[in-house]
């Protein structure tokens, strides 16, 4: 894999993550996480250049269904869930 696309595929993966870190619902939040890191780390051996180009082009197509979702996500937020909430020492 040539520098630039290691390059851009990292940032995209970066992206992808921070992105994902801003969904309102915990089981959506892992959930996209799992599944871009399992995605990353399924395709890293990958060294053709038109089907590294190929997976460059469905991961942006992908970072920009998550933040559509992030956003509607937000709009439509609910409660925390009790697994997400930090525990408080008993005193």
């Amino acid at each position: 894999m040539a520098a630039s696309s290691r390059a851009q595929v990292l940032d995209l993966y970066r992206a992808m993550l921070r992105e994902s870190k801003h969904f309102s619902a915990y089981n959506y939040r892992t959930y996209a996480i799992r599944r871009i890191r399992d995605a990353f780390r399924e395709n890293k051996n990958v060294k053709d250049p038109v089907q590294i180009q190929a997976l460059v082009n469905k991961a942006k197509r992908n970072l920009g269904i998550i933040r559509r979702q992030v956003h509607v996500g937000q709009m439509y937020s609910t409660d925390k869930l009790i697994i997400e909430t930090p525990e408080k020492p008993r005193t």
